[in-house]
């Protein structure tokens, strides 16, 4: 049986980190972004957090203004991000849950306990033909109540798969997804993974056949400034197409 497509979604956040860590305007995340596409990404992922640590208003203007390939927007579910969202209306919002004192995103939603909050914004997006994904944990109840709210597609966290250490921690937690991949695909969710994924650690997540698309961001914007980008998602789509062939063996 061949192996199903897997899409890889680049996620440009950390060039804006490096450009605001100095402040001015390079690098410039609009350059990475459209760099990306034309090295061979499916589209293109930015977090426009509240606190606009890294990505800023005009880089998701510049974006959907220039960018040839789906621009996914992660925000929080806040009335502020909804309007931006409602005024540019990417090919995909993310819904993920956002703290001011973390550092990266820590976990998935809580969409059982946020089930009235996150109801109406899932339905504002997706009357605005927004396609709506939700960054959740493999758990099978809250794969269900995400089905539930009406969004098409998961996001499945692999922050805890990628910390773990080799063997029977790792092993358990990619455990974990392989069960919540196939559960998302058996209640008729679209399902993606992402976060904390490097070279030495996508192939398995990658033979998971139920999952369609990897987001991929940090890692991969720490290893451009060593070989160049377009050679950094040559490296990630190579790893990826061998742990997909892997899996479908």
């Amino acid at each position: 049986m061949g192996a199903k497509p897997l899409r890889l979604g680049v996620n440009i956040d950390h060039v804006a980190t490096v450009r605001n860590a100095r402040g001015g305007d390079n690098p410039c995340p609009v350059r990475a972004a459209l760099l990306a596409v034309h090295a061979g990404a499916d589209g293109i992922t930015a977090h426009l957090r509240e606190d606009r640590r890294h990505i800023r208003d005009e880089d998701i203007d510049r974006l959907m203004a220039e960018l040839y390939k789906p621009l996914n927007l992660e925000m929080a579910a806040t009335e502020e991000m909804l309007a931006i969202a409602l005024r540019h209306r990417p090919h995909a919002v993310c819904l993920v849950p956002e703290k001011r004192e973390e550092r990266t995103t820590e976990g998935g939603l809580d969409v059982i306990g946020n089930r009235a909050h996150l109801k109406p914004y899932v339905a504002r997006l997706a009357d605005a033909g927004i396609r709506v994904s939700i960054f959740i944990g493999a758990d099978v109840d809250q794969l269900d109540a995400a089905r539930d709210l009406g969004a098409p597609v998961v996001e499945l966290h692999t922050g805890a798969y990628a910390d773990a250490a080799n063997g029977p921690a790792r092993d358990a937690e990619l455990a974990r997804l392989v069960k919540g991949a196939a559960h998302a695909a058996a209640i008729g969710l679209e399902c993606h993974a992402g976060h904390g994924l490097t070279f030495d650690n996508v192939g398995p997540v990658a033979a998971i056949q139920s999952i369609v698309e990897l987001n991929i961001g940090h890692f991969m914007m720490g290893e451009a400034m060593f070989i160049g980008l377009p050679a950094t998602i040559a490296e990630m789509r190579a790893r990826m197409d061998a742990g997909r062939r892997a899996g479908a063996a």
